[in-house]
């Protein structure tokens, strides 16, 4: 998909595919009636790996790079991941709020020329509930990242997600990173 029409997205559908020693998933845009339209991104994120790093594809034959991001730190409670765009220049960072994420999960997503944008999980007792009940992490979840973005997992024993835009100024790009991150790092 051409940046352009990249850019045009206002939802996007996240789905991981489940796989021994990489998370993996795959990014379409959605069709007026909530249906997967064409894919728009892949991304992978090896696990066991010191210092987190996922890179996000144009398709499944991850020829093209789209964008990647990686932790700054390898132990990172708070100290943020940057988002670099195909070409390696910084497009952006998010990064997790390690003391409001105790009992809500809270990030942070810095865009250059836009104000920092908080995501919080919408609903405490569910945000509870996923602490301290290990075997919940099934359970659906919202984020709202203010005006700009909101990322929702369904219910179901697969992970997926939606992600409703509506800032059209936000770099999809960073907002598919967003989205990937709060599966891939939820729970670190």
């Amino acid at each position: 998909m051409d940046p352009h029409s990249l850019q045009a997205q206002t939802q996007l559908l996240v789905r991981q595919k489940v796989t021994m020693m990489v998370n993996r998933y795959v990014i379409h845009a959605a069709n007026p009636d909530g249906s997967e339209g064409p894919m728009i991104a892949f991304a992978e994120q090896k696990r066991m790996k010191l210092k987190e790093e996922v890179t996000l594809f144009t398709d499944e034959s991850r020829t093209r790079a789209l964008a990647s991001f990686r932790a700054r730190n390898v132990i990172d409670l708070g100290s943020g991941y940057d988002v670099f765009d195909e070409a390696g220049r910084p497009i952006g960072l998010f990064r997790k709020d390690f003391a409001q994420s105790l009992l809500r999960s809270t990030w942070h997503l810095d865009q250059p020329g836009l104000p920092t944008v908080t995501g919080q999980e919408r609903n405490m007792w569910v945000a509870v509930l996923r602490r301290f009940v290990d075997s919940l992490s099934w359970l659906p979840y919202h984020f709202d990242f203010g005006d700009v973005f909101s990322v929702v997992k369904k219910w179901g024993l697969r992970d997926r997600y939606v992600v409703d835009i509506r800032d059209p100024r936000a770099d999809r790009r960073l907002v598919i990173a967003m989205a990937v991150a709060l599966d891939a790092l939820q729970s670190r």
